[in-house]
């Protein structure tokens, strides 16, 4: 369990949360209010500039700064996806370029107990997300 020492504090209190779960159904529902968590995205923000390509449905990223840290914000018209997104941006809040390069989506959702429930298309979206973050980073920290 040392790994889960390494995580941002939201990220481990998701994975307290999670882990307390008794089963998919339960899951499901804290997904579901996880998704409420994220910050709504402007219209302006919802463009096509911001859009993750690779993502089935869509998907906006929008970084920003506070202080010398990045910070994601993220929205997608579906309300599941909405929920793993809210769960990826806490697991890479505050992590560094080469942080960000070590994280491993599918391991994460693992943790959670999601993994079983991420479909091919859905995972595949979730690490296009993760690569444009990781892309954004690297564009702010040459």
């Amino acid at each position: 369990m040392s790994a889960a020492t390494n995580l941002p504090a939201e990220a481990r209190a998701a994975l307290a949360a999670f882990s307390a779960c008794n089963g998919w159904e339960q899951r499901a529902r804290l997904l579901m209010q996880w998704s409420e968590r994220l910050p709504a995205l402007t219209d302006e923000e919802r463009c096509e500039a911001n859009r993750v390509q690779g993502c089935e449905s869509s998907v906006w990223l929008v970084a920003g700064r506070s202080g010398s840290r990045l910070q994601f914000r993220a929205s997608s018209d579906a309300r599941l996806l909405r929920g793993l997104l809210a769960l990826l941006l806490l697991r890479i809040d505050g992590l560094s370029e080469a942080e960000l390069a070590a994280v491993d989506v599918t391991d994460w959702f693992a943790q959670l107990g999601l993994g079983r429930q991420l479909s091919p298309s859905r995972s595949s979206g979730l690490n296009a997300v993760l690569q444009r973050i990781r892309e954004l980073a690297s564009e702010t920290y040459p």
